[in-house]
């Protein structure tokens, strides 16, 4: 919490910023202001946000789940929103179910209380697919009211059809980090992906026909031994992905960018005739992400940000009028990444 009075009206004078470098964005305001704050996803309502956060202040050690009144969010920078996942293990890919009662989250909980220890190999920036994670249901209150997935392995990263009938979500029980797909109330588990390499982060399209997502791709020898020894090791090394559309069932698999390094995190616009995407494709030393926004037929690339070393997470409103990100601009030097909503100009 706050204390200083003369720090809140600071935060105040500026929690809406303007930039000029950025067009497309408008009355763009901070929600958060301390931790790693990400993966901020729109209710069905488009007036409350599910989302992870490690805010030390609010006594967190890793990554927890929260929802958010974006009302009071935006105009209260004391505001603190509801926990819902359970306070214990590490949390992460939360999202609103359609009834607005209930989100959907990947906790480790079941397997210890502790926060997972993160992997570390010098040289190399590394994610951790922590076998533990499961897929729950809890209500507003936090309580769990159904788990969604009890397979052996890595299940998580799962997001709802607009159409509220399916949920797509990353899991390795296969063999392979793949996409698969199950019905809302967790029946009907399907793979609907089978290249080599990593995939994760989909979404669906407002009409719920198709689904946007990162993936790797390794070819060369040396490149597939090194993915699939990471994945023993439940491991993925991010560094080179791709956005990929298809069909809800998996079939007409197209790569929309040929960009190189990472790009990812990437959702469809509205229209869904664009993708926008998180890429440090233009940075020669990697730790660059911005956001960028490309037509699904991979022409079309047009920079969205252009101010502070990481921009990511990116999602529409439901009627298309606001966009939400996570940033590290306006954190005072410290390694703080937040939550920034803006009007969305076309």
């Amino acid at each position: 919490m706050r204390n200083s009075l003369l720090f809140v009206s600071f935060i105040f004078t500026f929690n809406v910023f303007s930039q000029s470098s950025e067009p497309h964005l408008k009355n763009l305001t901070q929600l958060t202001f301390g931790g790693d704050n990400a993966e901020a996803y729109f209710s069905p309502n488009g007036k409350f946000v599910s989302f992870q956060s490690n805010y030390m202040k609010w006594g967190l050690h890793c990554d927890q789940i929260f929802s958010m009144d974006l009302k009071k969010a935006t105009k209260d920078t004391l505001y603190r929103p509801n926990l819902i996942s359970t306070g214990k293990g590490r949390t992460t890919c939360s999202y609103y179910m359609p009834d607005m009662k209930h989100i959907l989250y990947a906790s480790t909980h079941l397997a210890a209380d502790t926060c997972p220890p993160t992997a570390y190999v010098k040289g190399k920036y590394l994610w951790n697919v922590y076998p533990e994670y499961d897929i729950f249901v809890a209500d507003l209150n936090g309580k769990i009211t159904k788990q969604l997935t009890n397979s052996p392995g890595y299940d998580a990263e799962a997001t709802i059809s607009p159409k509220g009938d399916k949920i797509v979500f990353t899991s390795d029980r296969s063999g392979d980090l793949e996409l698969w797909t199950m019905n809302i109330d967790g029946t009907n588990q399907k793979q609907i992906t089978n290249g080599l390499g990593y995939d994760g982060g989909a979404f669906f399209s407002a009409d719920g026909t198709k689904l946007v997502f990162r993936a790797s791709r390794p070819t060369i020898d040396a490149d597939v031994m090194e993915y699939k020894n990471y994945l023993v090791e439940h491991l993925v090394a991010p560094t080179t992905m791709e956005i990929y559309t298809c069909n809800v069932d998996g079939s007409n698999l197209k790569q929309i960018t040929h960009l190189g390094k990472a790009n990812w995190a990437p959702y469809f616009s509205p229209k869904g005739d664009k993708i926008i995407f998180s890429s440090n494709h233009h940075s020669d030393k990697g730790y660059d992400f911005q956001l960028f926004m490309i037509n699904i037929d991979g022409t079309g690339l047009e920079a969205i940000t252009a101010v502070s070393k990481f921009n990511a997470f990116p999602m529409f409103s439901p009627d298309g009028k606001k966009l939400i990100f996570s940033s590290n601009r306006n954190n005072h030097g410290t390694r703080d990444t937040n939550l920034f909503i803006a009007d969305w100009v076309e």
